[in-house]
């Protein structure tokens, strides 16, 4: 026989039921034996609220849903732009992009970056809670359930680009094809007649890493080559890993005729890698790399590399999350892939034996 609730859980439990939509400030004091103001604070991001009052707040306004009403959220002129790592030309690309939106909606845009974690610190959100923007862009990073819970409660809007993993279903992200383009890079260097190909992957716990590395799989499977796990090598996106992780393919007696890297810095680490070792690209060695940044057209040679629509994939996260602001967008499960596509140049060719 079932037993029944306690009568103050069983309450309790009718109490958030009913009013997940409709608690209000007055509501969610009382129950945390605050004043109403109190609460205010905390939705403001003041400092002057004692921690344990600010954490039995917070689990409030989380088990409740609370959600401040867009007429009640006065914004900043500001969309946040937080980046795992903020170092480099592609980051160069999404801040253009970001930046271009931000300009044309009369915003400006804040950078911050998480230091290579996967998403950003208890600060950090409380400083964007303080600031209250009218949105955030996420790029390779994410956030946890209590991140997502304080600026849903803020009504700041959130849109994570390029997520490092799976970010969930009910969060807007902006992507790009990532398996497309790791399979038309080795397609490339098959139908040049190369059989044995390396690859130089990025951090194996990005999402975008893993599709690319599954495509380039995907490709050798499908003519029938078969994939030699000793051909490849995790990175972590940065030139010095290239270089690195290109002698060590570059060395081998049986080294591969052409290697496939995880983007295009890598790439470039590669380049450097050969010349040490007296190679010429694309004489002795093939390279492809991924992205597509500026460099690309101007290194010697040329790098053929997947073109990754940074700009354009930064500027359709900055629109998502002032629409999901203005509540132009109705979905809570967005998720947007911006198609890539193979520039070939002068790094590939066929090789000579």
């Amino acid at each position: 026989m079932k037993q029944p609730k306690p009568a103050g859980t069983q309450a309790r439990a009718q109490t958030a039921q009913t009013t997940t939509q409709t608690a209000t400030l007055a509501e969610i004091a009382r129950e945390a034996g605050v004043s109403a103001p109190t609460v205010s604070k905390v939705l403001n991001g003041r400092a002057d609220v004692a921690p344990t009052t600010r954490s039995r707040v917070e689990a409030l306004l989380r088990e409740y849903g609370y959600r401040r009403r867009r007429a009640e959220a006065t914004r900043s002129p500001l969309i946040d732009l937080v980046f795992h790592e903020l170092e480099s030309a592609w980051a160069m690309e999404v801040i253009r992009g970001v930046e271009t939106v931000a300009t044309e909606a009369g915003l400006s845009v804040v950078l911050s970056e998480s230091a290579g974690r996967l998403t950003p610190g208890r600060t950090w959100a409380d400083q964007v809670a303080a600031r209250r923007p009218h949105g955030v862009v996420l790029v390779l990073s994410g956030l946890d359930a209590s991140q997502r819970a304080l600026l849903t409660s803020r009504s700041i809007p959130f849109v994570v680009m390029d997520p490092a993993g799976d970010p969930g279903d009910d969060v807007p992200s902006i992507g790009a094809t990532n398996w497309q383009g790791g399979l038309a890079a080795t397609r490339h260097l098959i139908e040049l007649g190369h059989r044995r190909i390396g690859a130089i992957s990025g951090p194996s716990r990005m999402m975008c890493s893993r599709a690319r590395v599954d495509g380039y799989r995907a490709a050798l499977e499908t003519a029938g080559l078969p994939v030699d796990p000793g051909l490849i090598t995790a990175g972590d996106f940065h030139h010095e890993a290239g270089y690195r992780l290109g002698l060590d393919l570059l060395r081998r007696p049986d080294r591969p005729t052409a290697v496939f890297a995880g983007n295009d810095l890598q790439a470039l680490g590669l380049y450097e890698a050969a010349r040490e070792l007296g190679l010429r690209v694309p004489e002795d060695l093939s390279v492809v790399g991924f992205d597509d940044l500026p460099v690309a057209r101007w290194v010697g040679p040329p790098l053929t590399t997947v073109r990754q629509p940074l700009m354009e994939m930064a500027e359709a996260a900055a629109r998502l999350v002032l629409d999901l602001g203005r509540e132009e967008q109705t979905s809570t499960a967005t998720r947007v892939e911006l198609a890539t596509s193979l520039v070939v140049r002068s790094s590939t060719a066929a090789p000579r034996h």
